[in-house]
């Protein structure tokens, strides 16, 4: 009997479970773009036209590999996957449908309602099962990534020499702080020219989705697996020599520095996580990427991706409306409008609105420090990242927001909340330069917003953090002030924040 295979915008690969299991000669696959997944958040029109225009490519691949695909583009008006796939069951006569686990609760829970034999397969792209993850964290008192990553070293025997990590360390983390430098010698991310499908996909995104944060043009994505390889060696051959040292550097007029821009091809299956992780240690053990290099590139994949993967997946559903600080501020409109005279979230946002992209230190410590020193609402802001960014999917964005970015779990993901001053803007960019407030002005008029809201944050949640061993510096700075100087930087961060 012919069976459904359903395979969503995040799985666009041969090696994804079910295409596995399914067979070419029986059963029917099913590809569908649907008014839910391209509008349960304004998604950013590059992600959406990255998203069809792979999956339309994807479809076309499969159907010269002998598959059968039914696709249906959003212009049938379908408006969920489980509209599409009742849709299919009724055209050839099969209530069975196989699928790979999704990425989301969301859909899990869709998929698992339907009034059809819906048989869910767990997504084996991944190095750690949902239960090898489980196993490792049961009855540990903290979930330290750290740990987590050293046992995937040890499973992929990536950089690995023997029992031990190769050059003797596991991290070489601290090597990777380098601000930003004079000059960068790298062309950025591997651009591509929009092919037929790709251009049909573009008009279509701009005529219903042009409306949405996010400018569409110029688009240069990968769209097909070989695209993607062909940027993944690019890479590997120019930005990873170099990407270790300044993985955390921010500058105005050079939004790739030397980062891979490969985890929108990760995550929606045009990429392998080990072949991209296999690719950077041949380069190191060649001769042609130092070890902070490859081994900081290689623990972002196999150590944080795998992760946060396994936090959300073990929290459950309600992970994403935690809210453990109690922050309730809305989301400030410039986050949409990128019209503010901080320079730095003016940059960040810019950035974003064009690109679909922004790196880890933008994401955490410039708009992510924001809204957590701000006390905007967590959940606010994981809906704002997980429609702005091109390689947001719930399972990865949602622990990095709602755990790491806004402390909003407790302290699952993180040891402490990741805040700073400006100070730490300022030395690991140049956004401080221009910018309408003095990052060296801690009150009074041009001071910068960061330096009142961050002491104003560790005031606000004295009882929970002043005893954390990480922060205790901050609190005895903090105490060390006169009474009249604290007084002075909680009325003028409470004026600031009233003016939001």
């Amino acid at each position: 009997m012919v069976r459904l295979i359903l395979v969503l915008g995040d799985q666009l690969t041969d090696r994804v479970a079910a295409l596995k299991e399914g067979d070419p000669a029986r059963d029917v696959v099913v590809m569908a773009e649907v008014a839910e997944e391209a509008g349960y958040v304004p998604h950013h029109p590059k992600k959406i036209a990255f998203c069809f225009a792979a999956m339309r490519h994807f479809a076309e691949d499969l159907r010269a590999d002998g598959w059968t695909v039914v696709y249906r583009p959003l212009t049938d008006q379908l408006a969920s996957i489980g509209e599409a796939l009742i849709a299919a069951s009724e055209q050839h006569g099969t209530t069975e449908v196989v699928a790979t686990r999704p990425g989301e609760w969301r859909l899990i829970e869709a998929l698992e309602a339907l009034p059809l034999d819906v048989t869910l397969l767990e997504d084996d792209r991944f190095v750690a099962s949902h239960a090898e993850f489980d196993v490792w964290a049961e009855g540990r008192k903290e979930l330290r990534m750290e740990w987590f990553y050293r046992e995937m070293r040890r499973k992929t025997g990536l950089l690995m020499d023997g029992d031990g990590p190769v050059e003797g360390k596991w991290n070489f983390d601290h090597d990777n702080r380098k601000p930003a430098p004079d000059e960068v010698d790298f062309s950025g991310p591997m651009q591509f020219t929009p092919d037929e499908i790709t251009e049909q996909v573009l008009a279509f995104v701009e005529d219903r989705f042009g409306e949405n944060f996010g400018t569409l043009h110029p688009f240069w994505f990968a769209v097909t697996r070989g695209q993607a390889r062909r940027a993944l060696a690019h890479f590997i051959k120019g930005g990873l020599p170099k990407f270790g040292d300044y993985q955390d550097a921010m500058l105005a007029d050079q939004r790739f520095l030397w980062h891979s821009i490969l985890s929108m091809y990760l995550n929606a299956g045009l990429l392998d996580p080990i072949e991209i992780c296999e690719a950077a240690e041949e380069a190191y053990r060649a001769g042609d990427a130092p070890i902070n290099a490859v081994e900081g590139f290689i623990r972002q994949i196999i150590g944080w991706r795998e992760y946060m993967r396994g936090i959300y997946f073990r929290e459950g559903p309600d992970y994403a409306r935690r809210n453990v600080l109690n922050h309730q501020r809305n989301l400030p409109k410039f986050f949409w409008t990128a019209e503010t005279k901080m320079r730095c979230i003016r940059q960040a946002v810019e950035q974003t609105r064009d690109e679909a992209y922004a790196h880890h230190i933008q994401r955490l410590m410039v708009t992510g420090n924001f809204a957590l020193l701000a006390g905007i609402d967590p959940f606010e802001v994981h809906e704002w990242y997980l429609a702005v960014y091109a390689d947001a999917y719930e399972w990865v964005e949602a622990p990095n927001v709602i755990g790491m970015s806004q402390f909003a779990d407790g302290g699952i993901v993180g040891s402490k909340p990741y805040v700073s001053s400006g100070n730490y803007i300022d030395r690991m960019s140049d956004y401080c330069r221009g910018c309408a407030y003095s990052v060296k002005t801690k009150t009074g008029e041009g001071a910068c917003p960061f330096n009142l809201l961050y002491w104003d944050f560790l005031n606000r949640h004295r009882d929970r953090f002043s005893k954390n061993p990480r922060m205790g510096n901050m609190y005895r700075t903090w105490d060390r002030m006169d009474a009249d100087k604290q007084d002075t930087i909680l009325r003028e961060a409470g004026t600031f924040l009233d003016a939001l």
